[in-house]
């Protein structure tokens, strides 16, 4: 049955964190925490934590941030603040002033809250690369404008919990008529393997606590850069519908319907 099928992959993903995850002491204070999740460099992406009264504090230091103002993407324009913050809030995710993304976490929460930061980061990552150093416009914003210009109704920035507990943020979310189930749609506008493995096991989580004819879309940004096959091939091997930015109105019916 594929509801077994399913429960053995999140079995198998929660053991692969578990396995990859690497602890490792930083002075007196601080816990390095190295996970398997890639970033744009193909590094994998580090956290801190931090004993405190109520419980602790979980940092990136400052990285995601630092390490897009340094390749050039400036965030000083206010509605790349908004959009920030905004995504940010999404995952109850702060911000400090030396641009630093952080979570405050108790011992019950510590799992769920290390798990948004974590998310908050690629999704940041992800949201401010821009594919040319010229352009100002984002992918998520040329994809709101196209379902707005193409008379698509949707409701942005929803959070679903999945079935072991966490929080997963999806772009927009169209809801059932009587002609389509439920329709999701994620924006990717850096498709690379890591992205698409995190997009995959995050649809795992979330598919079952969703209506049966529920589906996601994830839209790819193909402006500059073509995507991989493996990148195509692995959302349909788990039933999620890739659509290539360059080919969107094929899909423009089915999502209006």
């Amino acid at each position: 049955m594929i509801k077994d099928e399913v429960n053995n992959l999140l079995n198998k993903y929660n053991q692969w964190l578990k396995d990859k995850t690497i602890v490792k002491q930083i002075g007196t204070e601080w816990a390095e925490i190295t996970t398997p999740f890639l970033d744009r460099h193909n590094d994998c992406l580090q956290i801190y934590a931090k004993k405190t009264d109520k419980g602790y504090m979980l940092t990136d230091d400052g990285y995601i941030i630092s390490d897009l103002i340094s390749s050039g993407c400036s965030l000083e324009k206010a509605r790349r603040k908004e959009i920030l913050l905004t995504t940010l809030s999404g995952f109850g995710v702060e911000l400090l002033e030396n641009f630093t993304l952080y979570v405050n976490a108790t011992n019950d929460t510590f799992s769920l809250k290390k798990h948004n930061l974590l998310q908050a980061m690629l999704t940041v990552n992800d949201l401010f690369y821009l594919s040319s150093p010229h352009s100002e416009n984002f992918f998520l914003e040329d994809v709101t404008d196209w379902l707005n210009n193409s008379e698509i109704r949707y409701t942005p920035k929803v959070n679903f919990i999945g079935k072991i507990g966490y929080d997963h943020h999806f772009d927009f979310v169209i809801p059932k008529s009587r002609h389509k189930g439920e329709r999701i749609i994620q924006t990717m506008s850096n498709p690379k393997k890591n992205y698409a493995e995190n997009l995959v096991f995050k649809w795992l989580d979330t598919k079952e606590t969703r209506e049966q004819n529920s589906n996601l879309y994830v839209f790819l940004n193909n402006t500059n850069d073509s995507v991989s096959s493996s990148v195509m091939d692995a959302f349909k091997n788990y039933e999620i519908e890739p659509v290539l930015w360059s080919e969107r109105e094929r899909i423009k019916k089915e999502l209006a319907a």
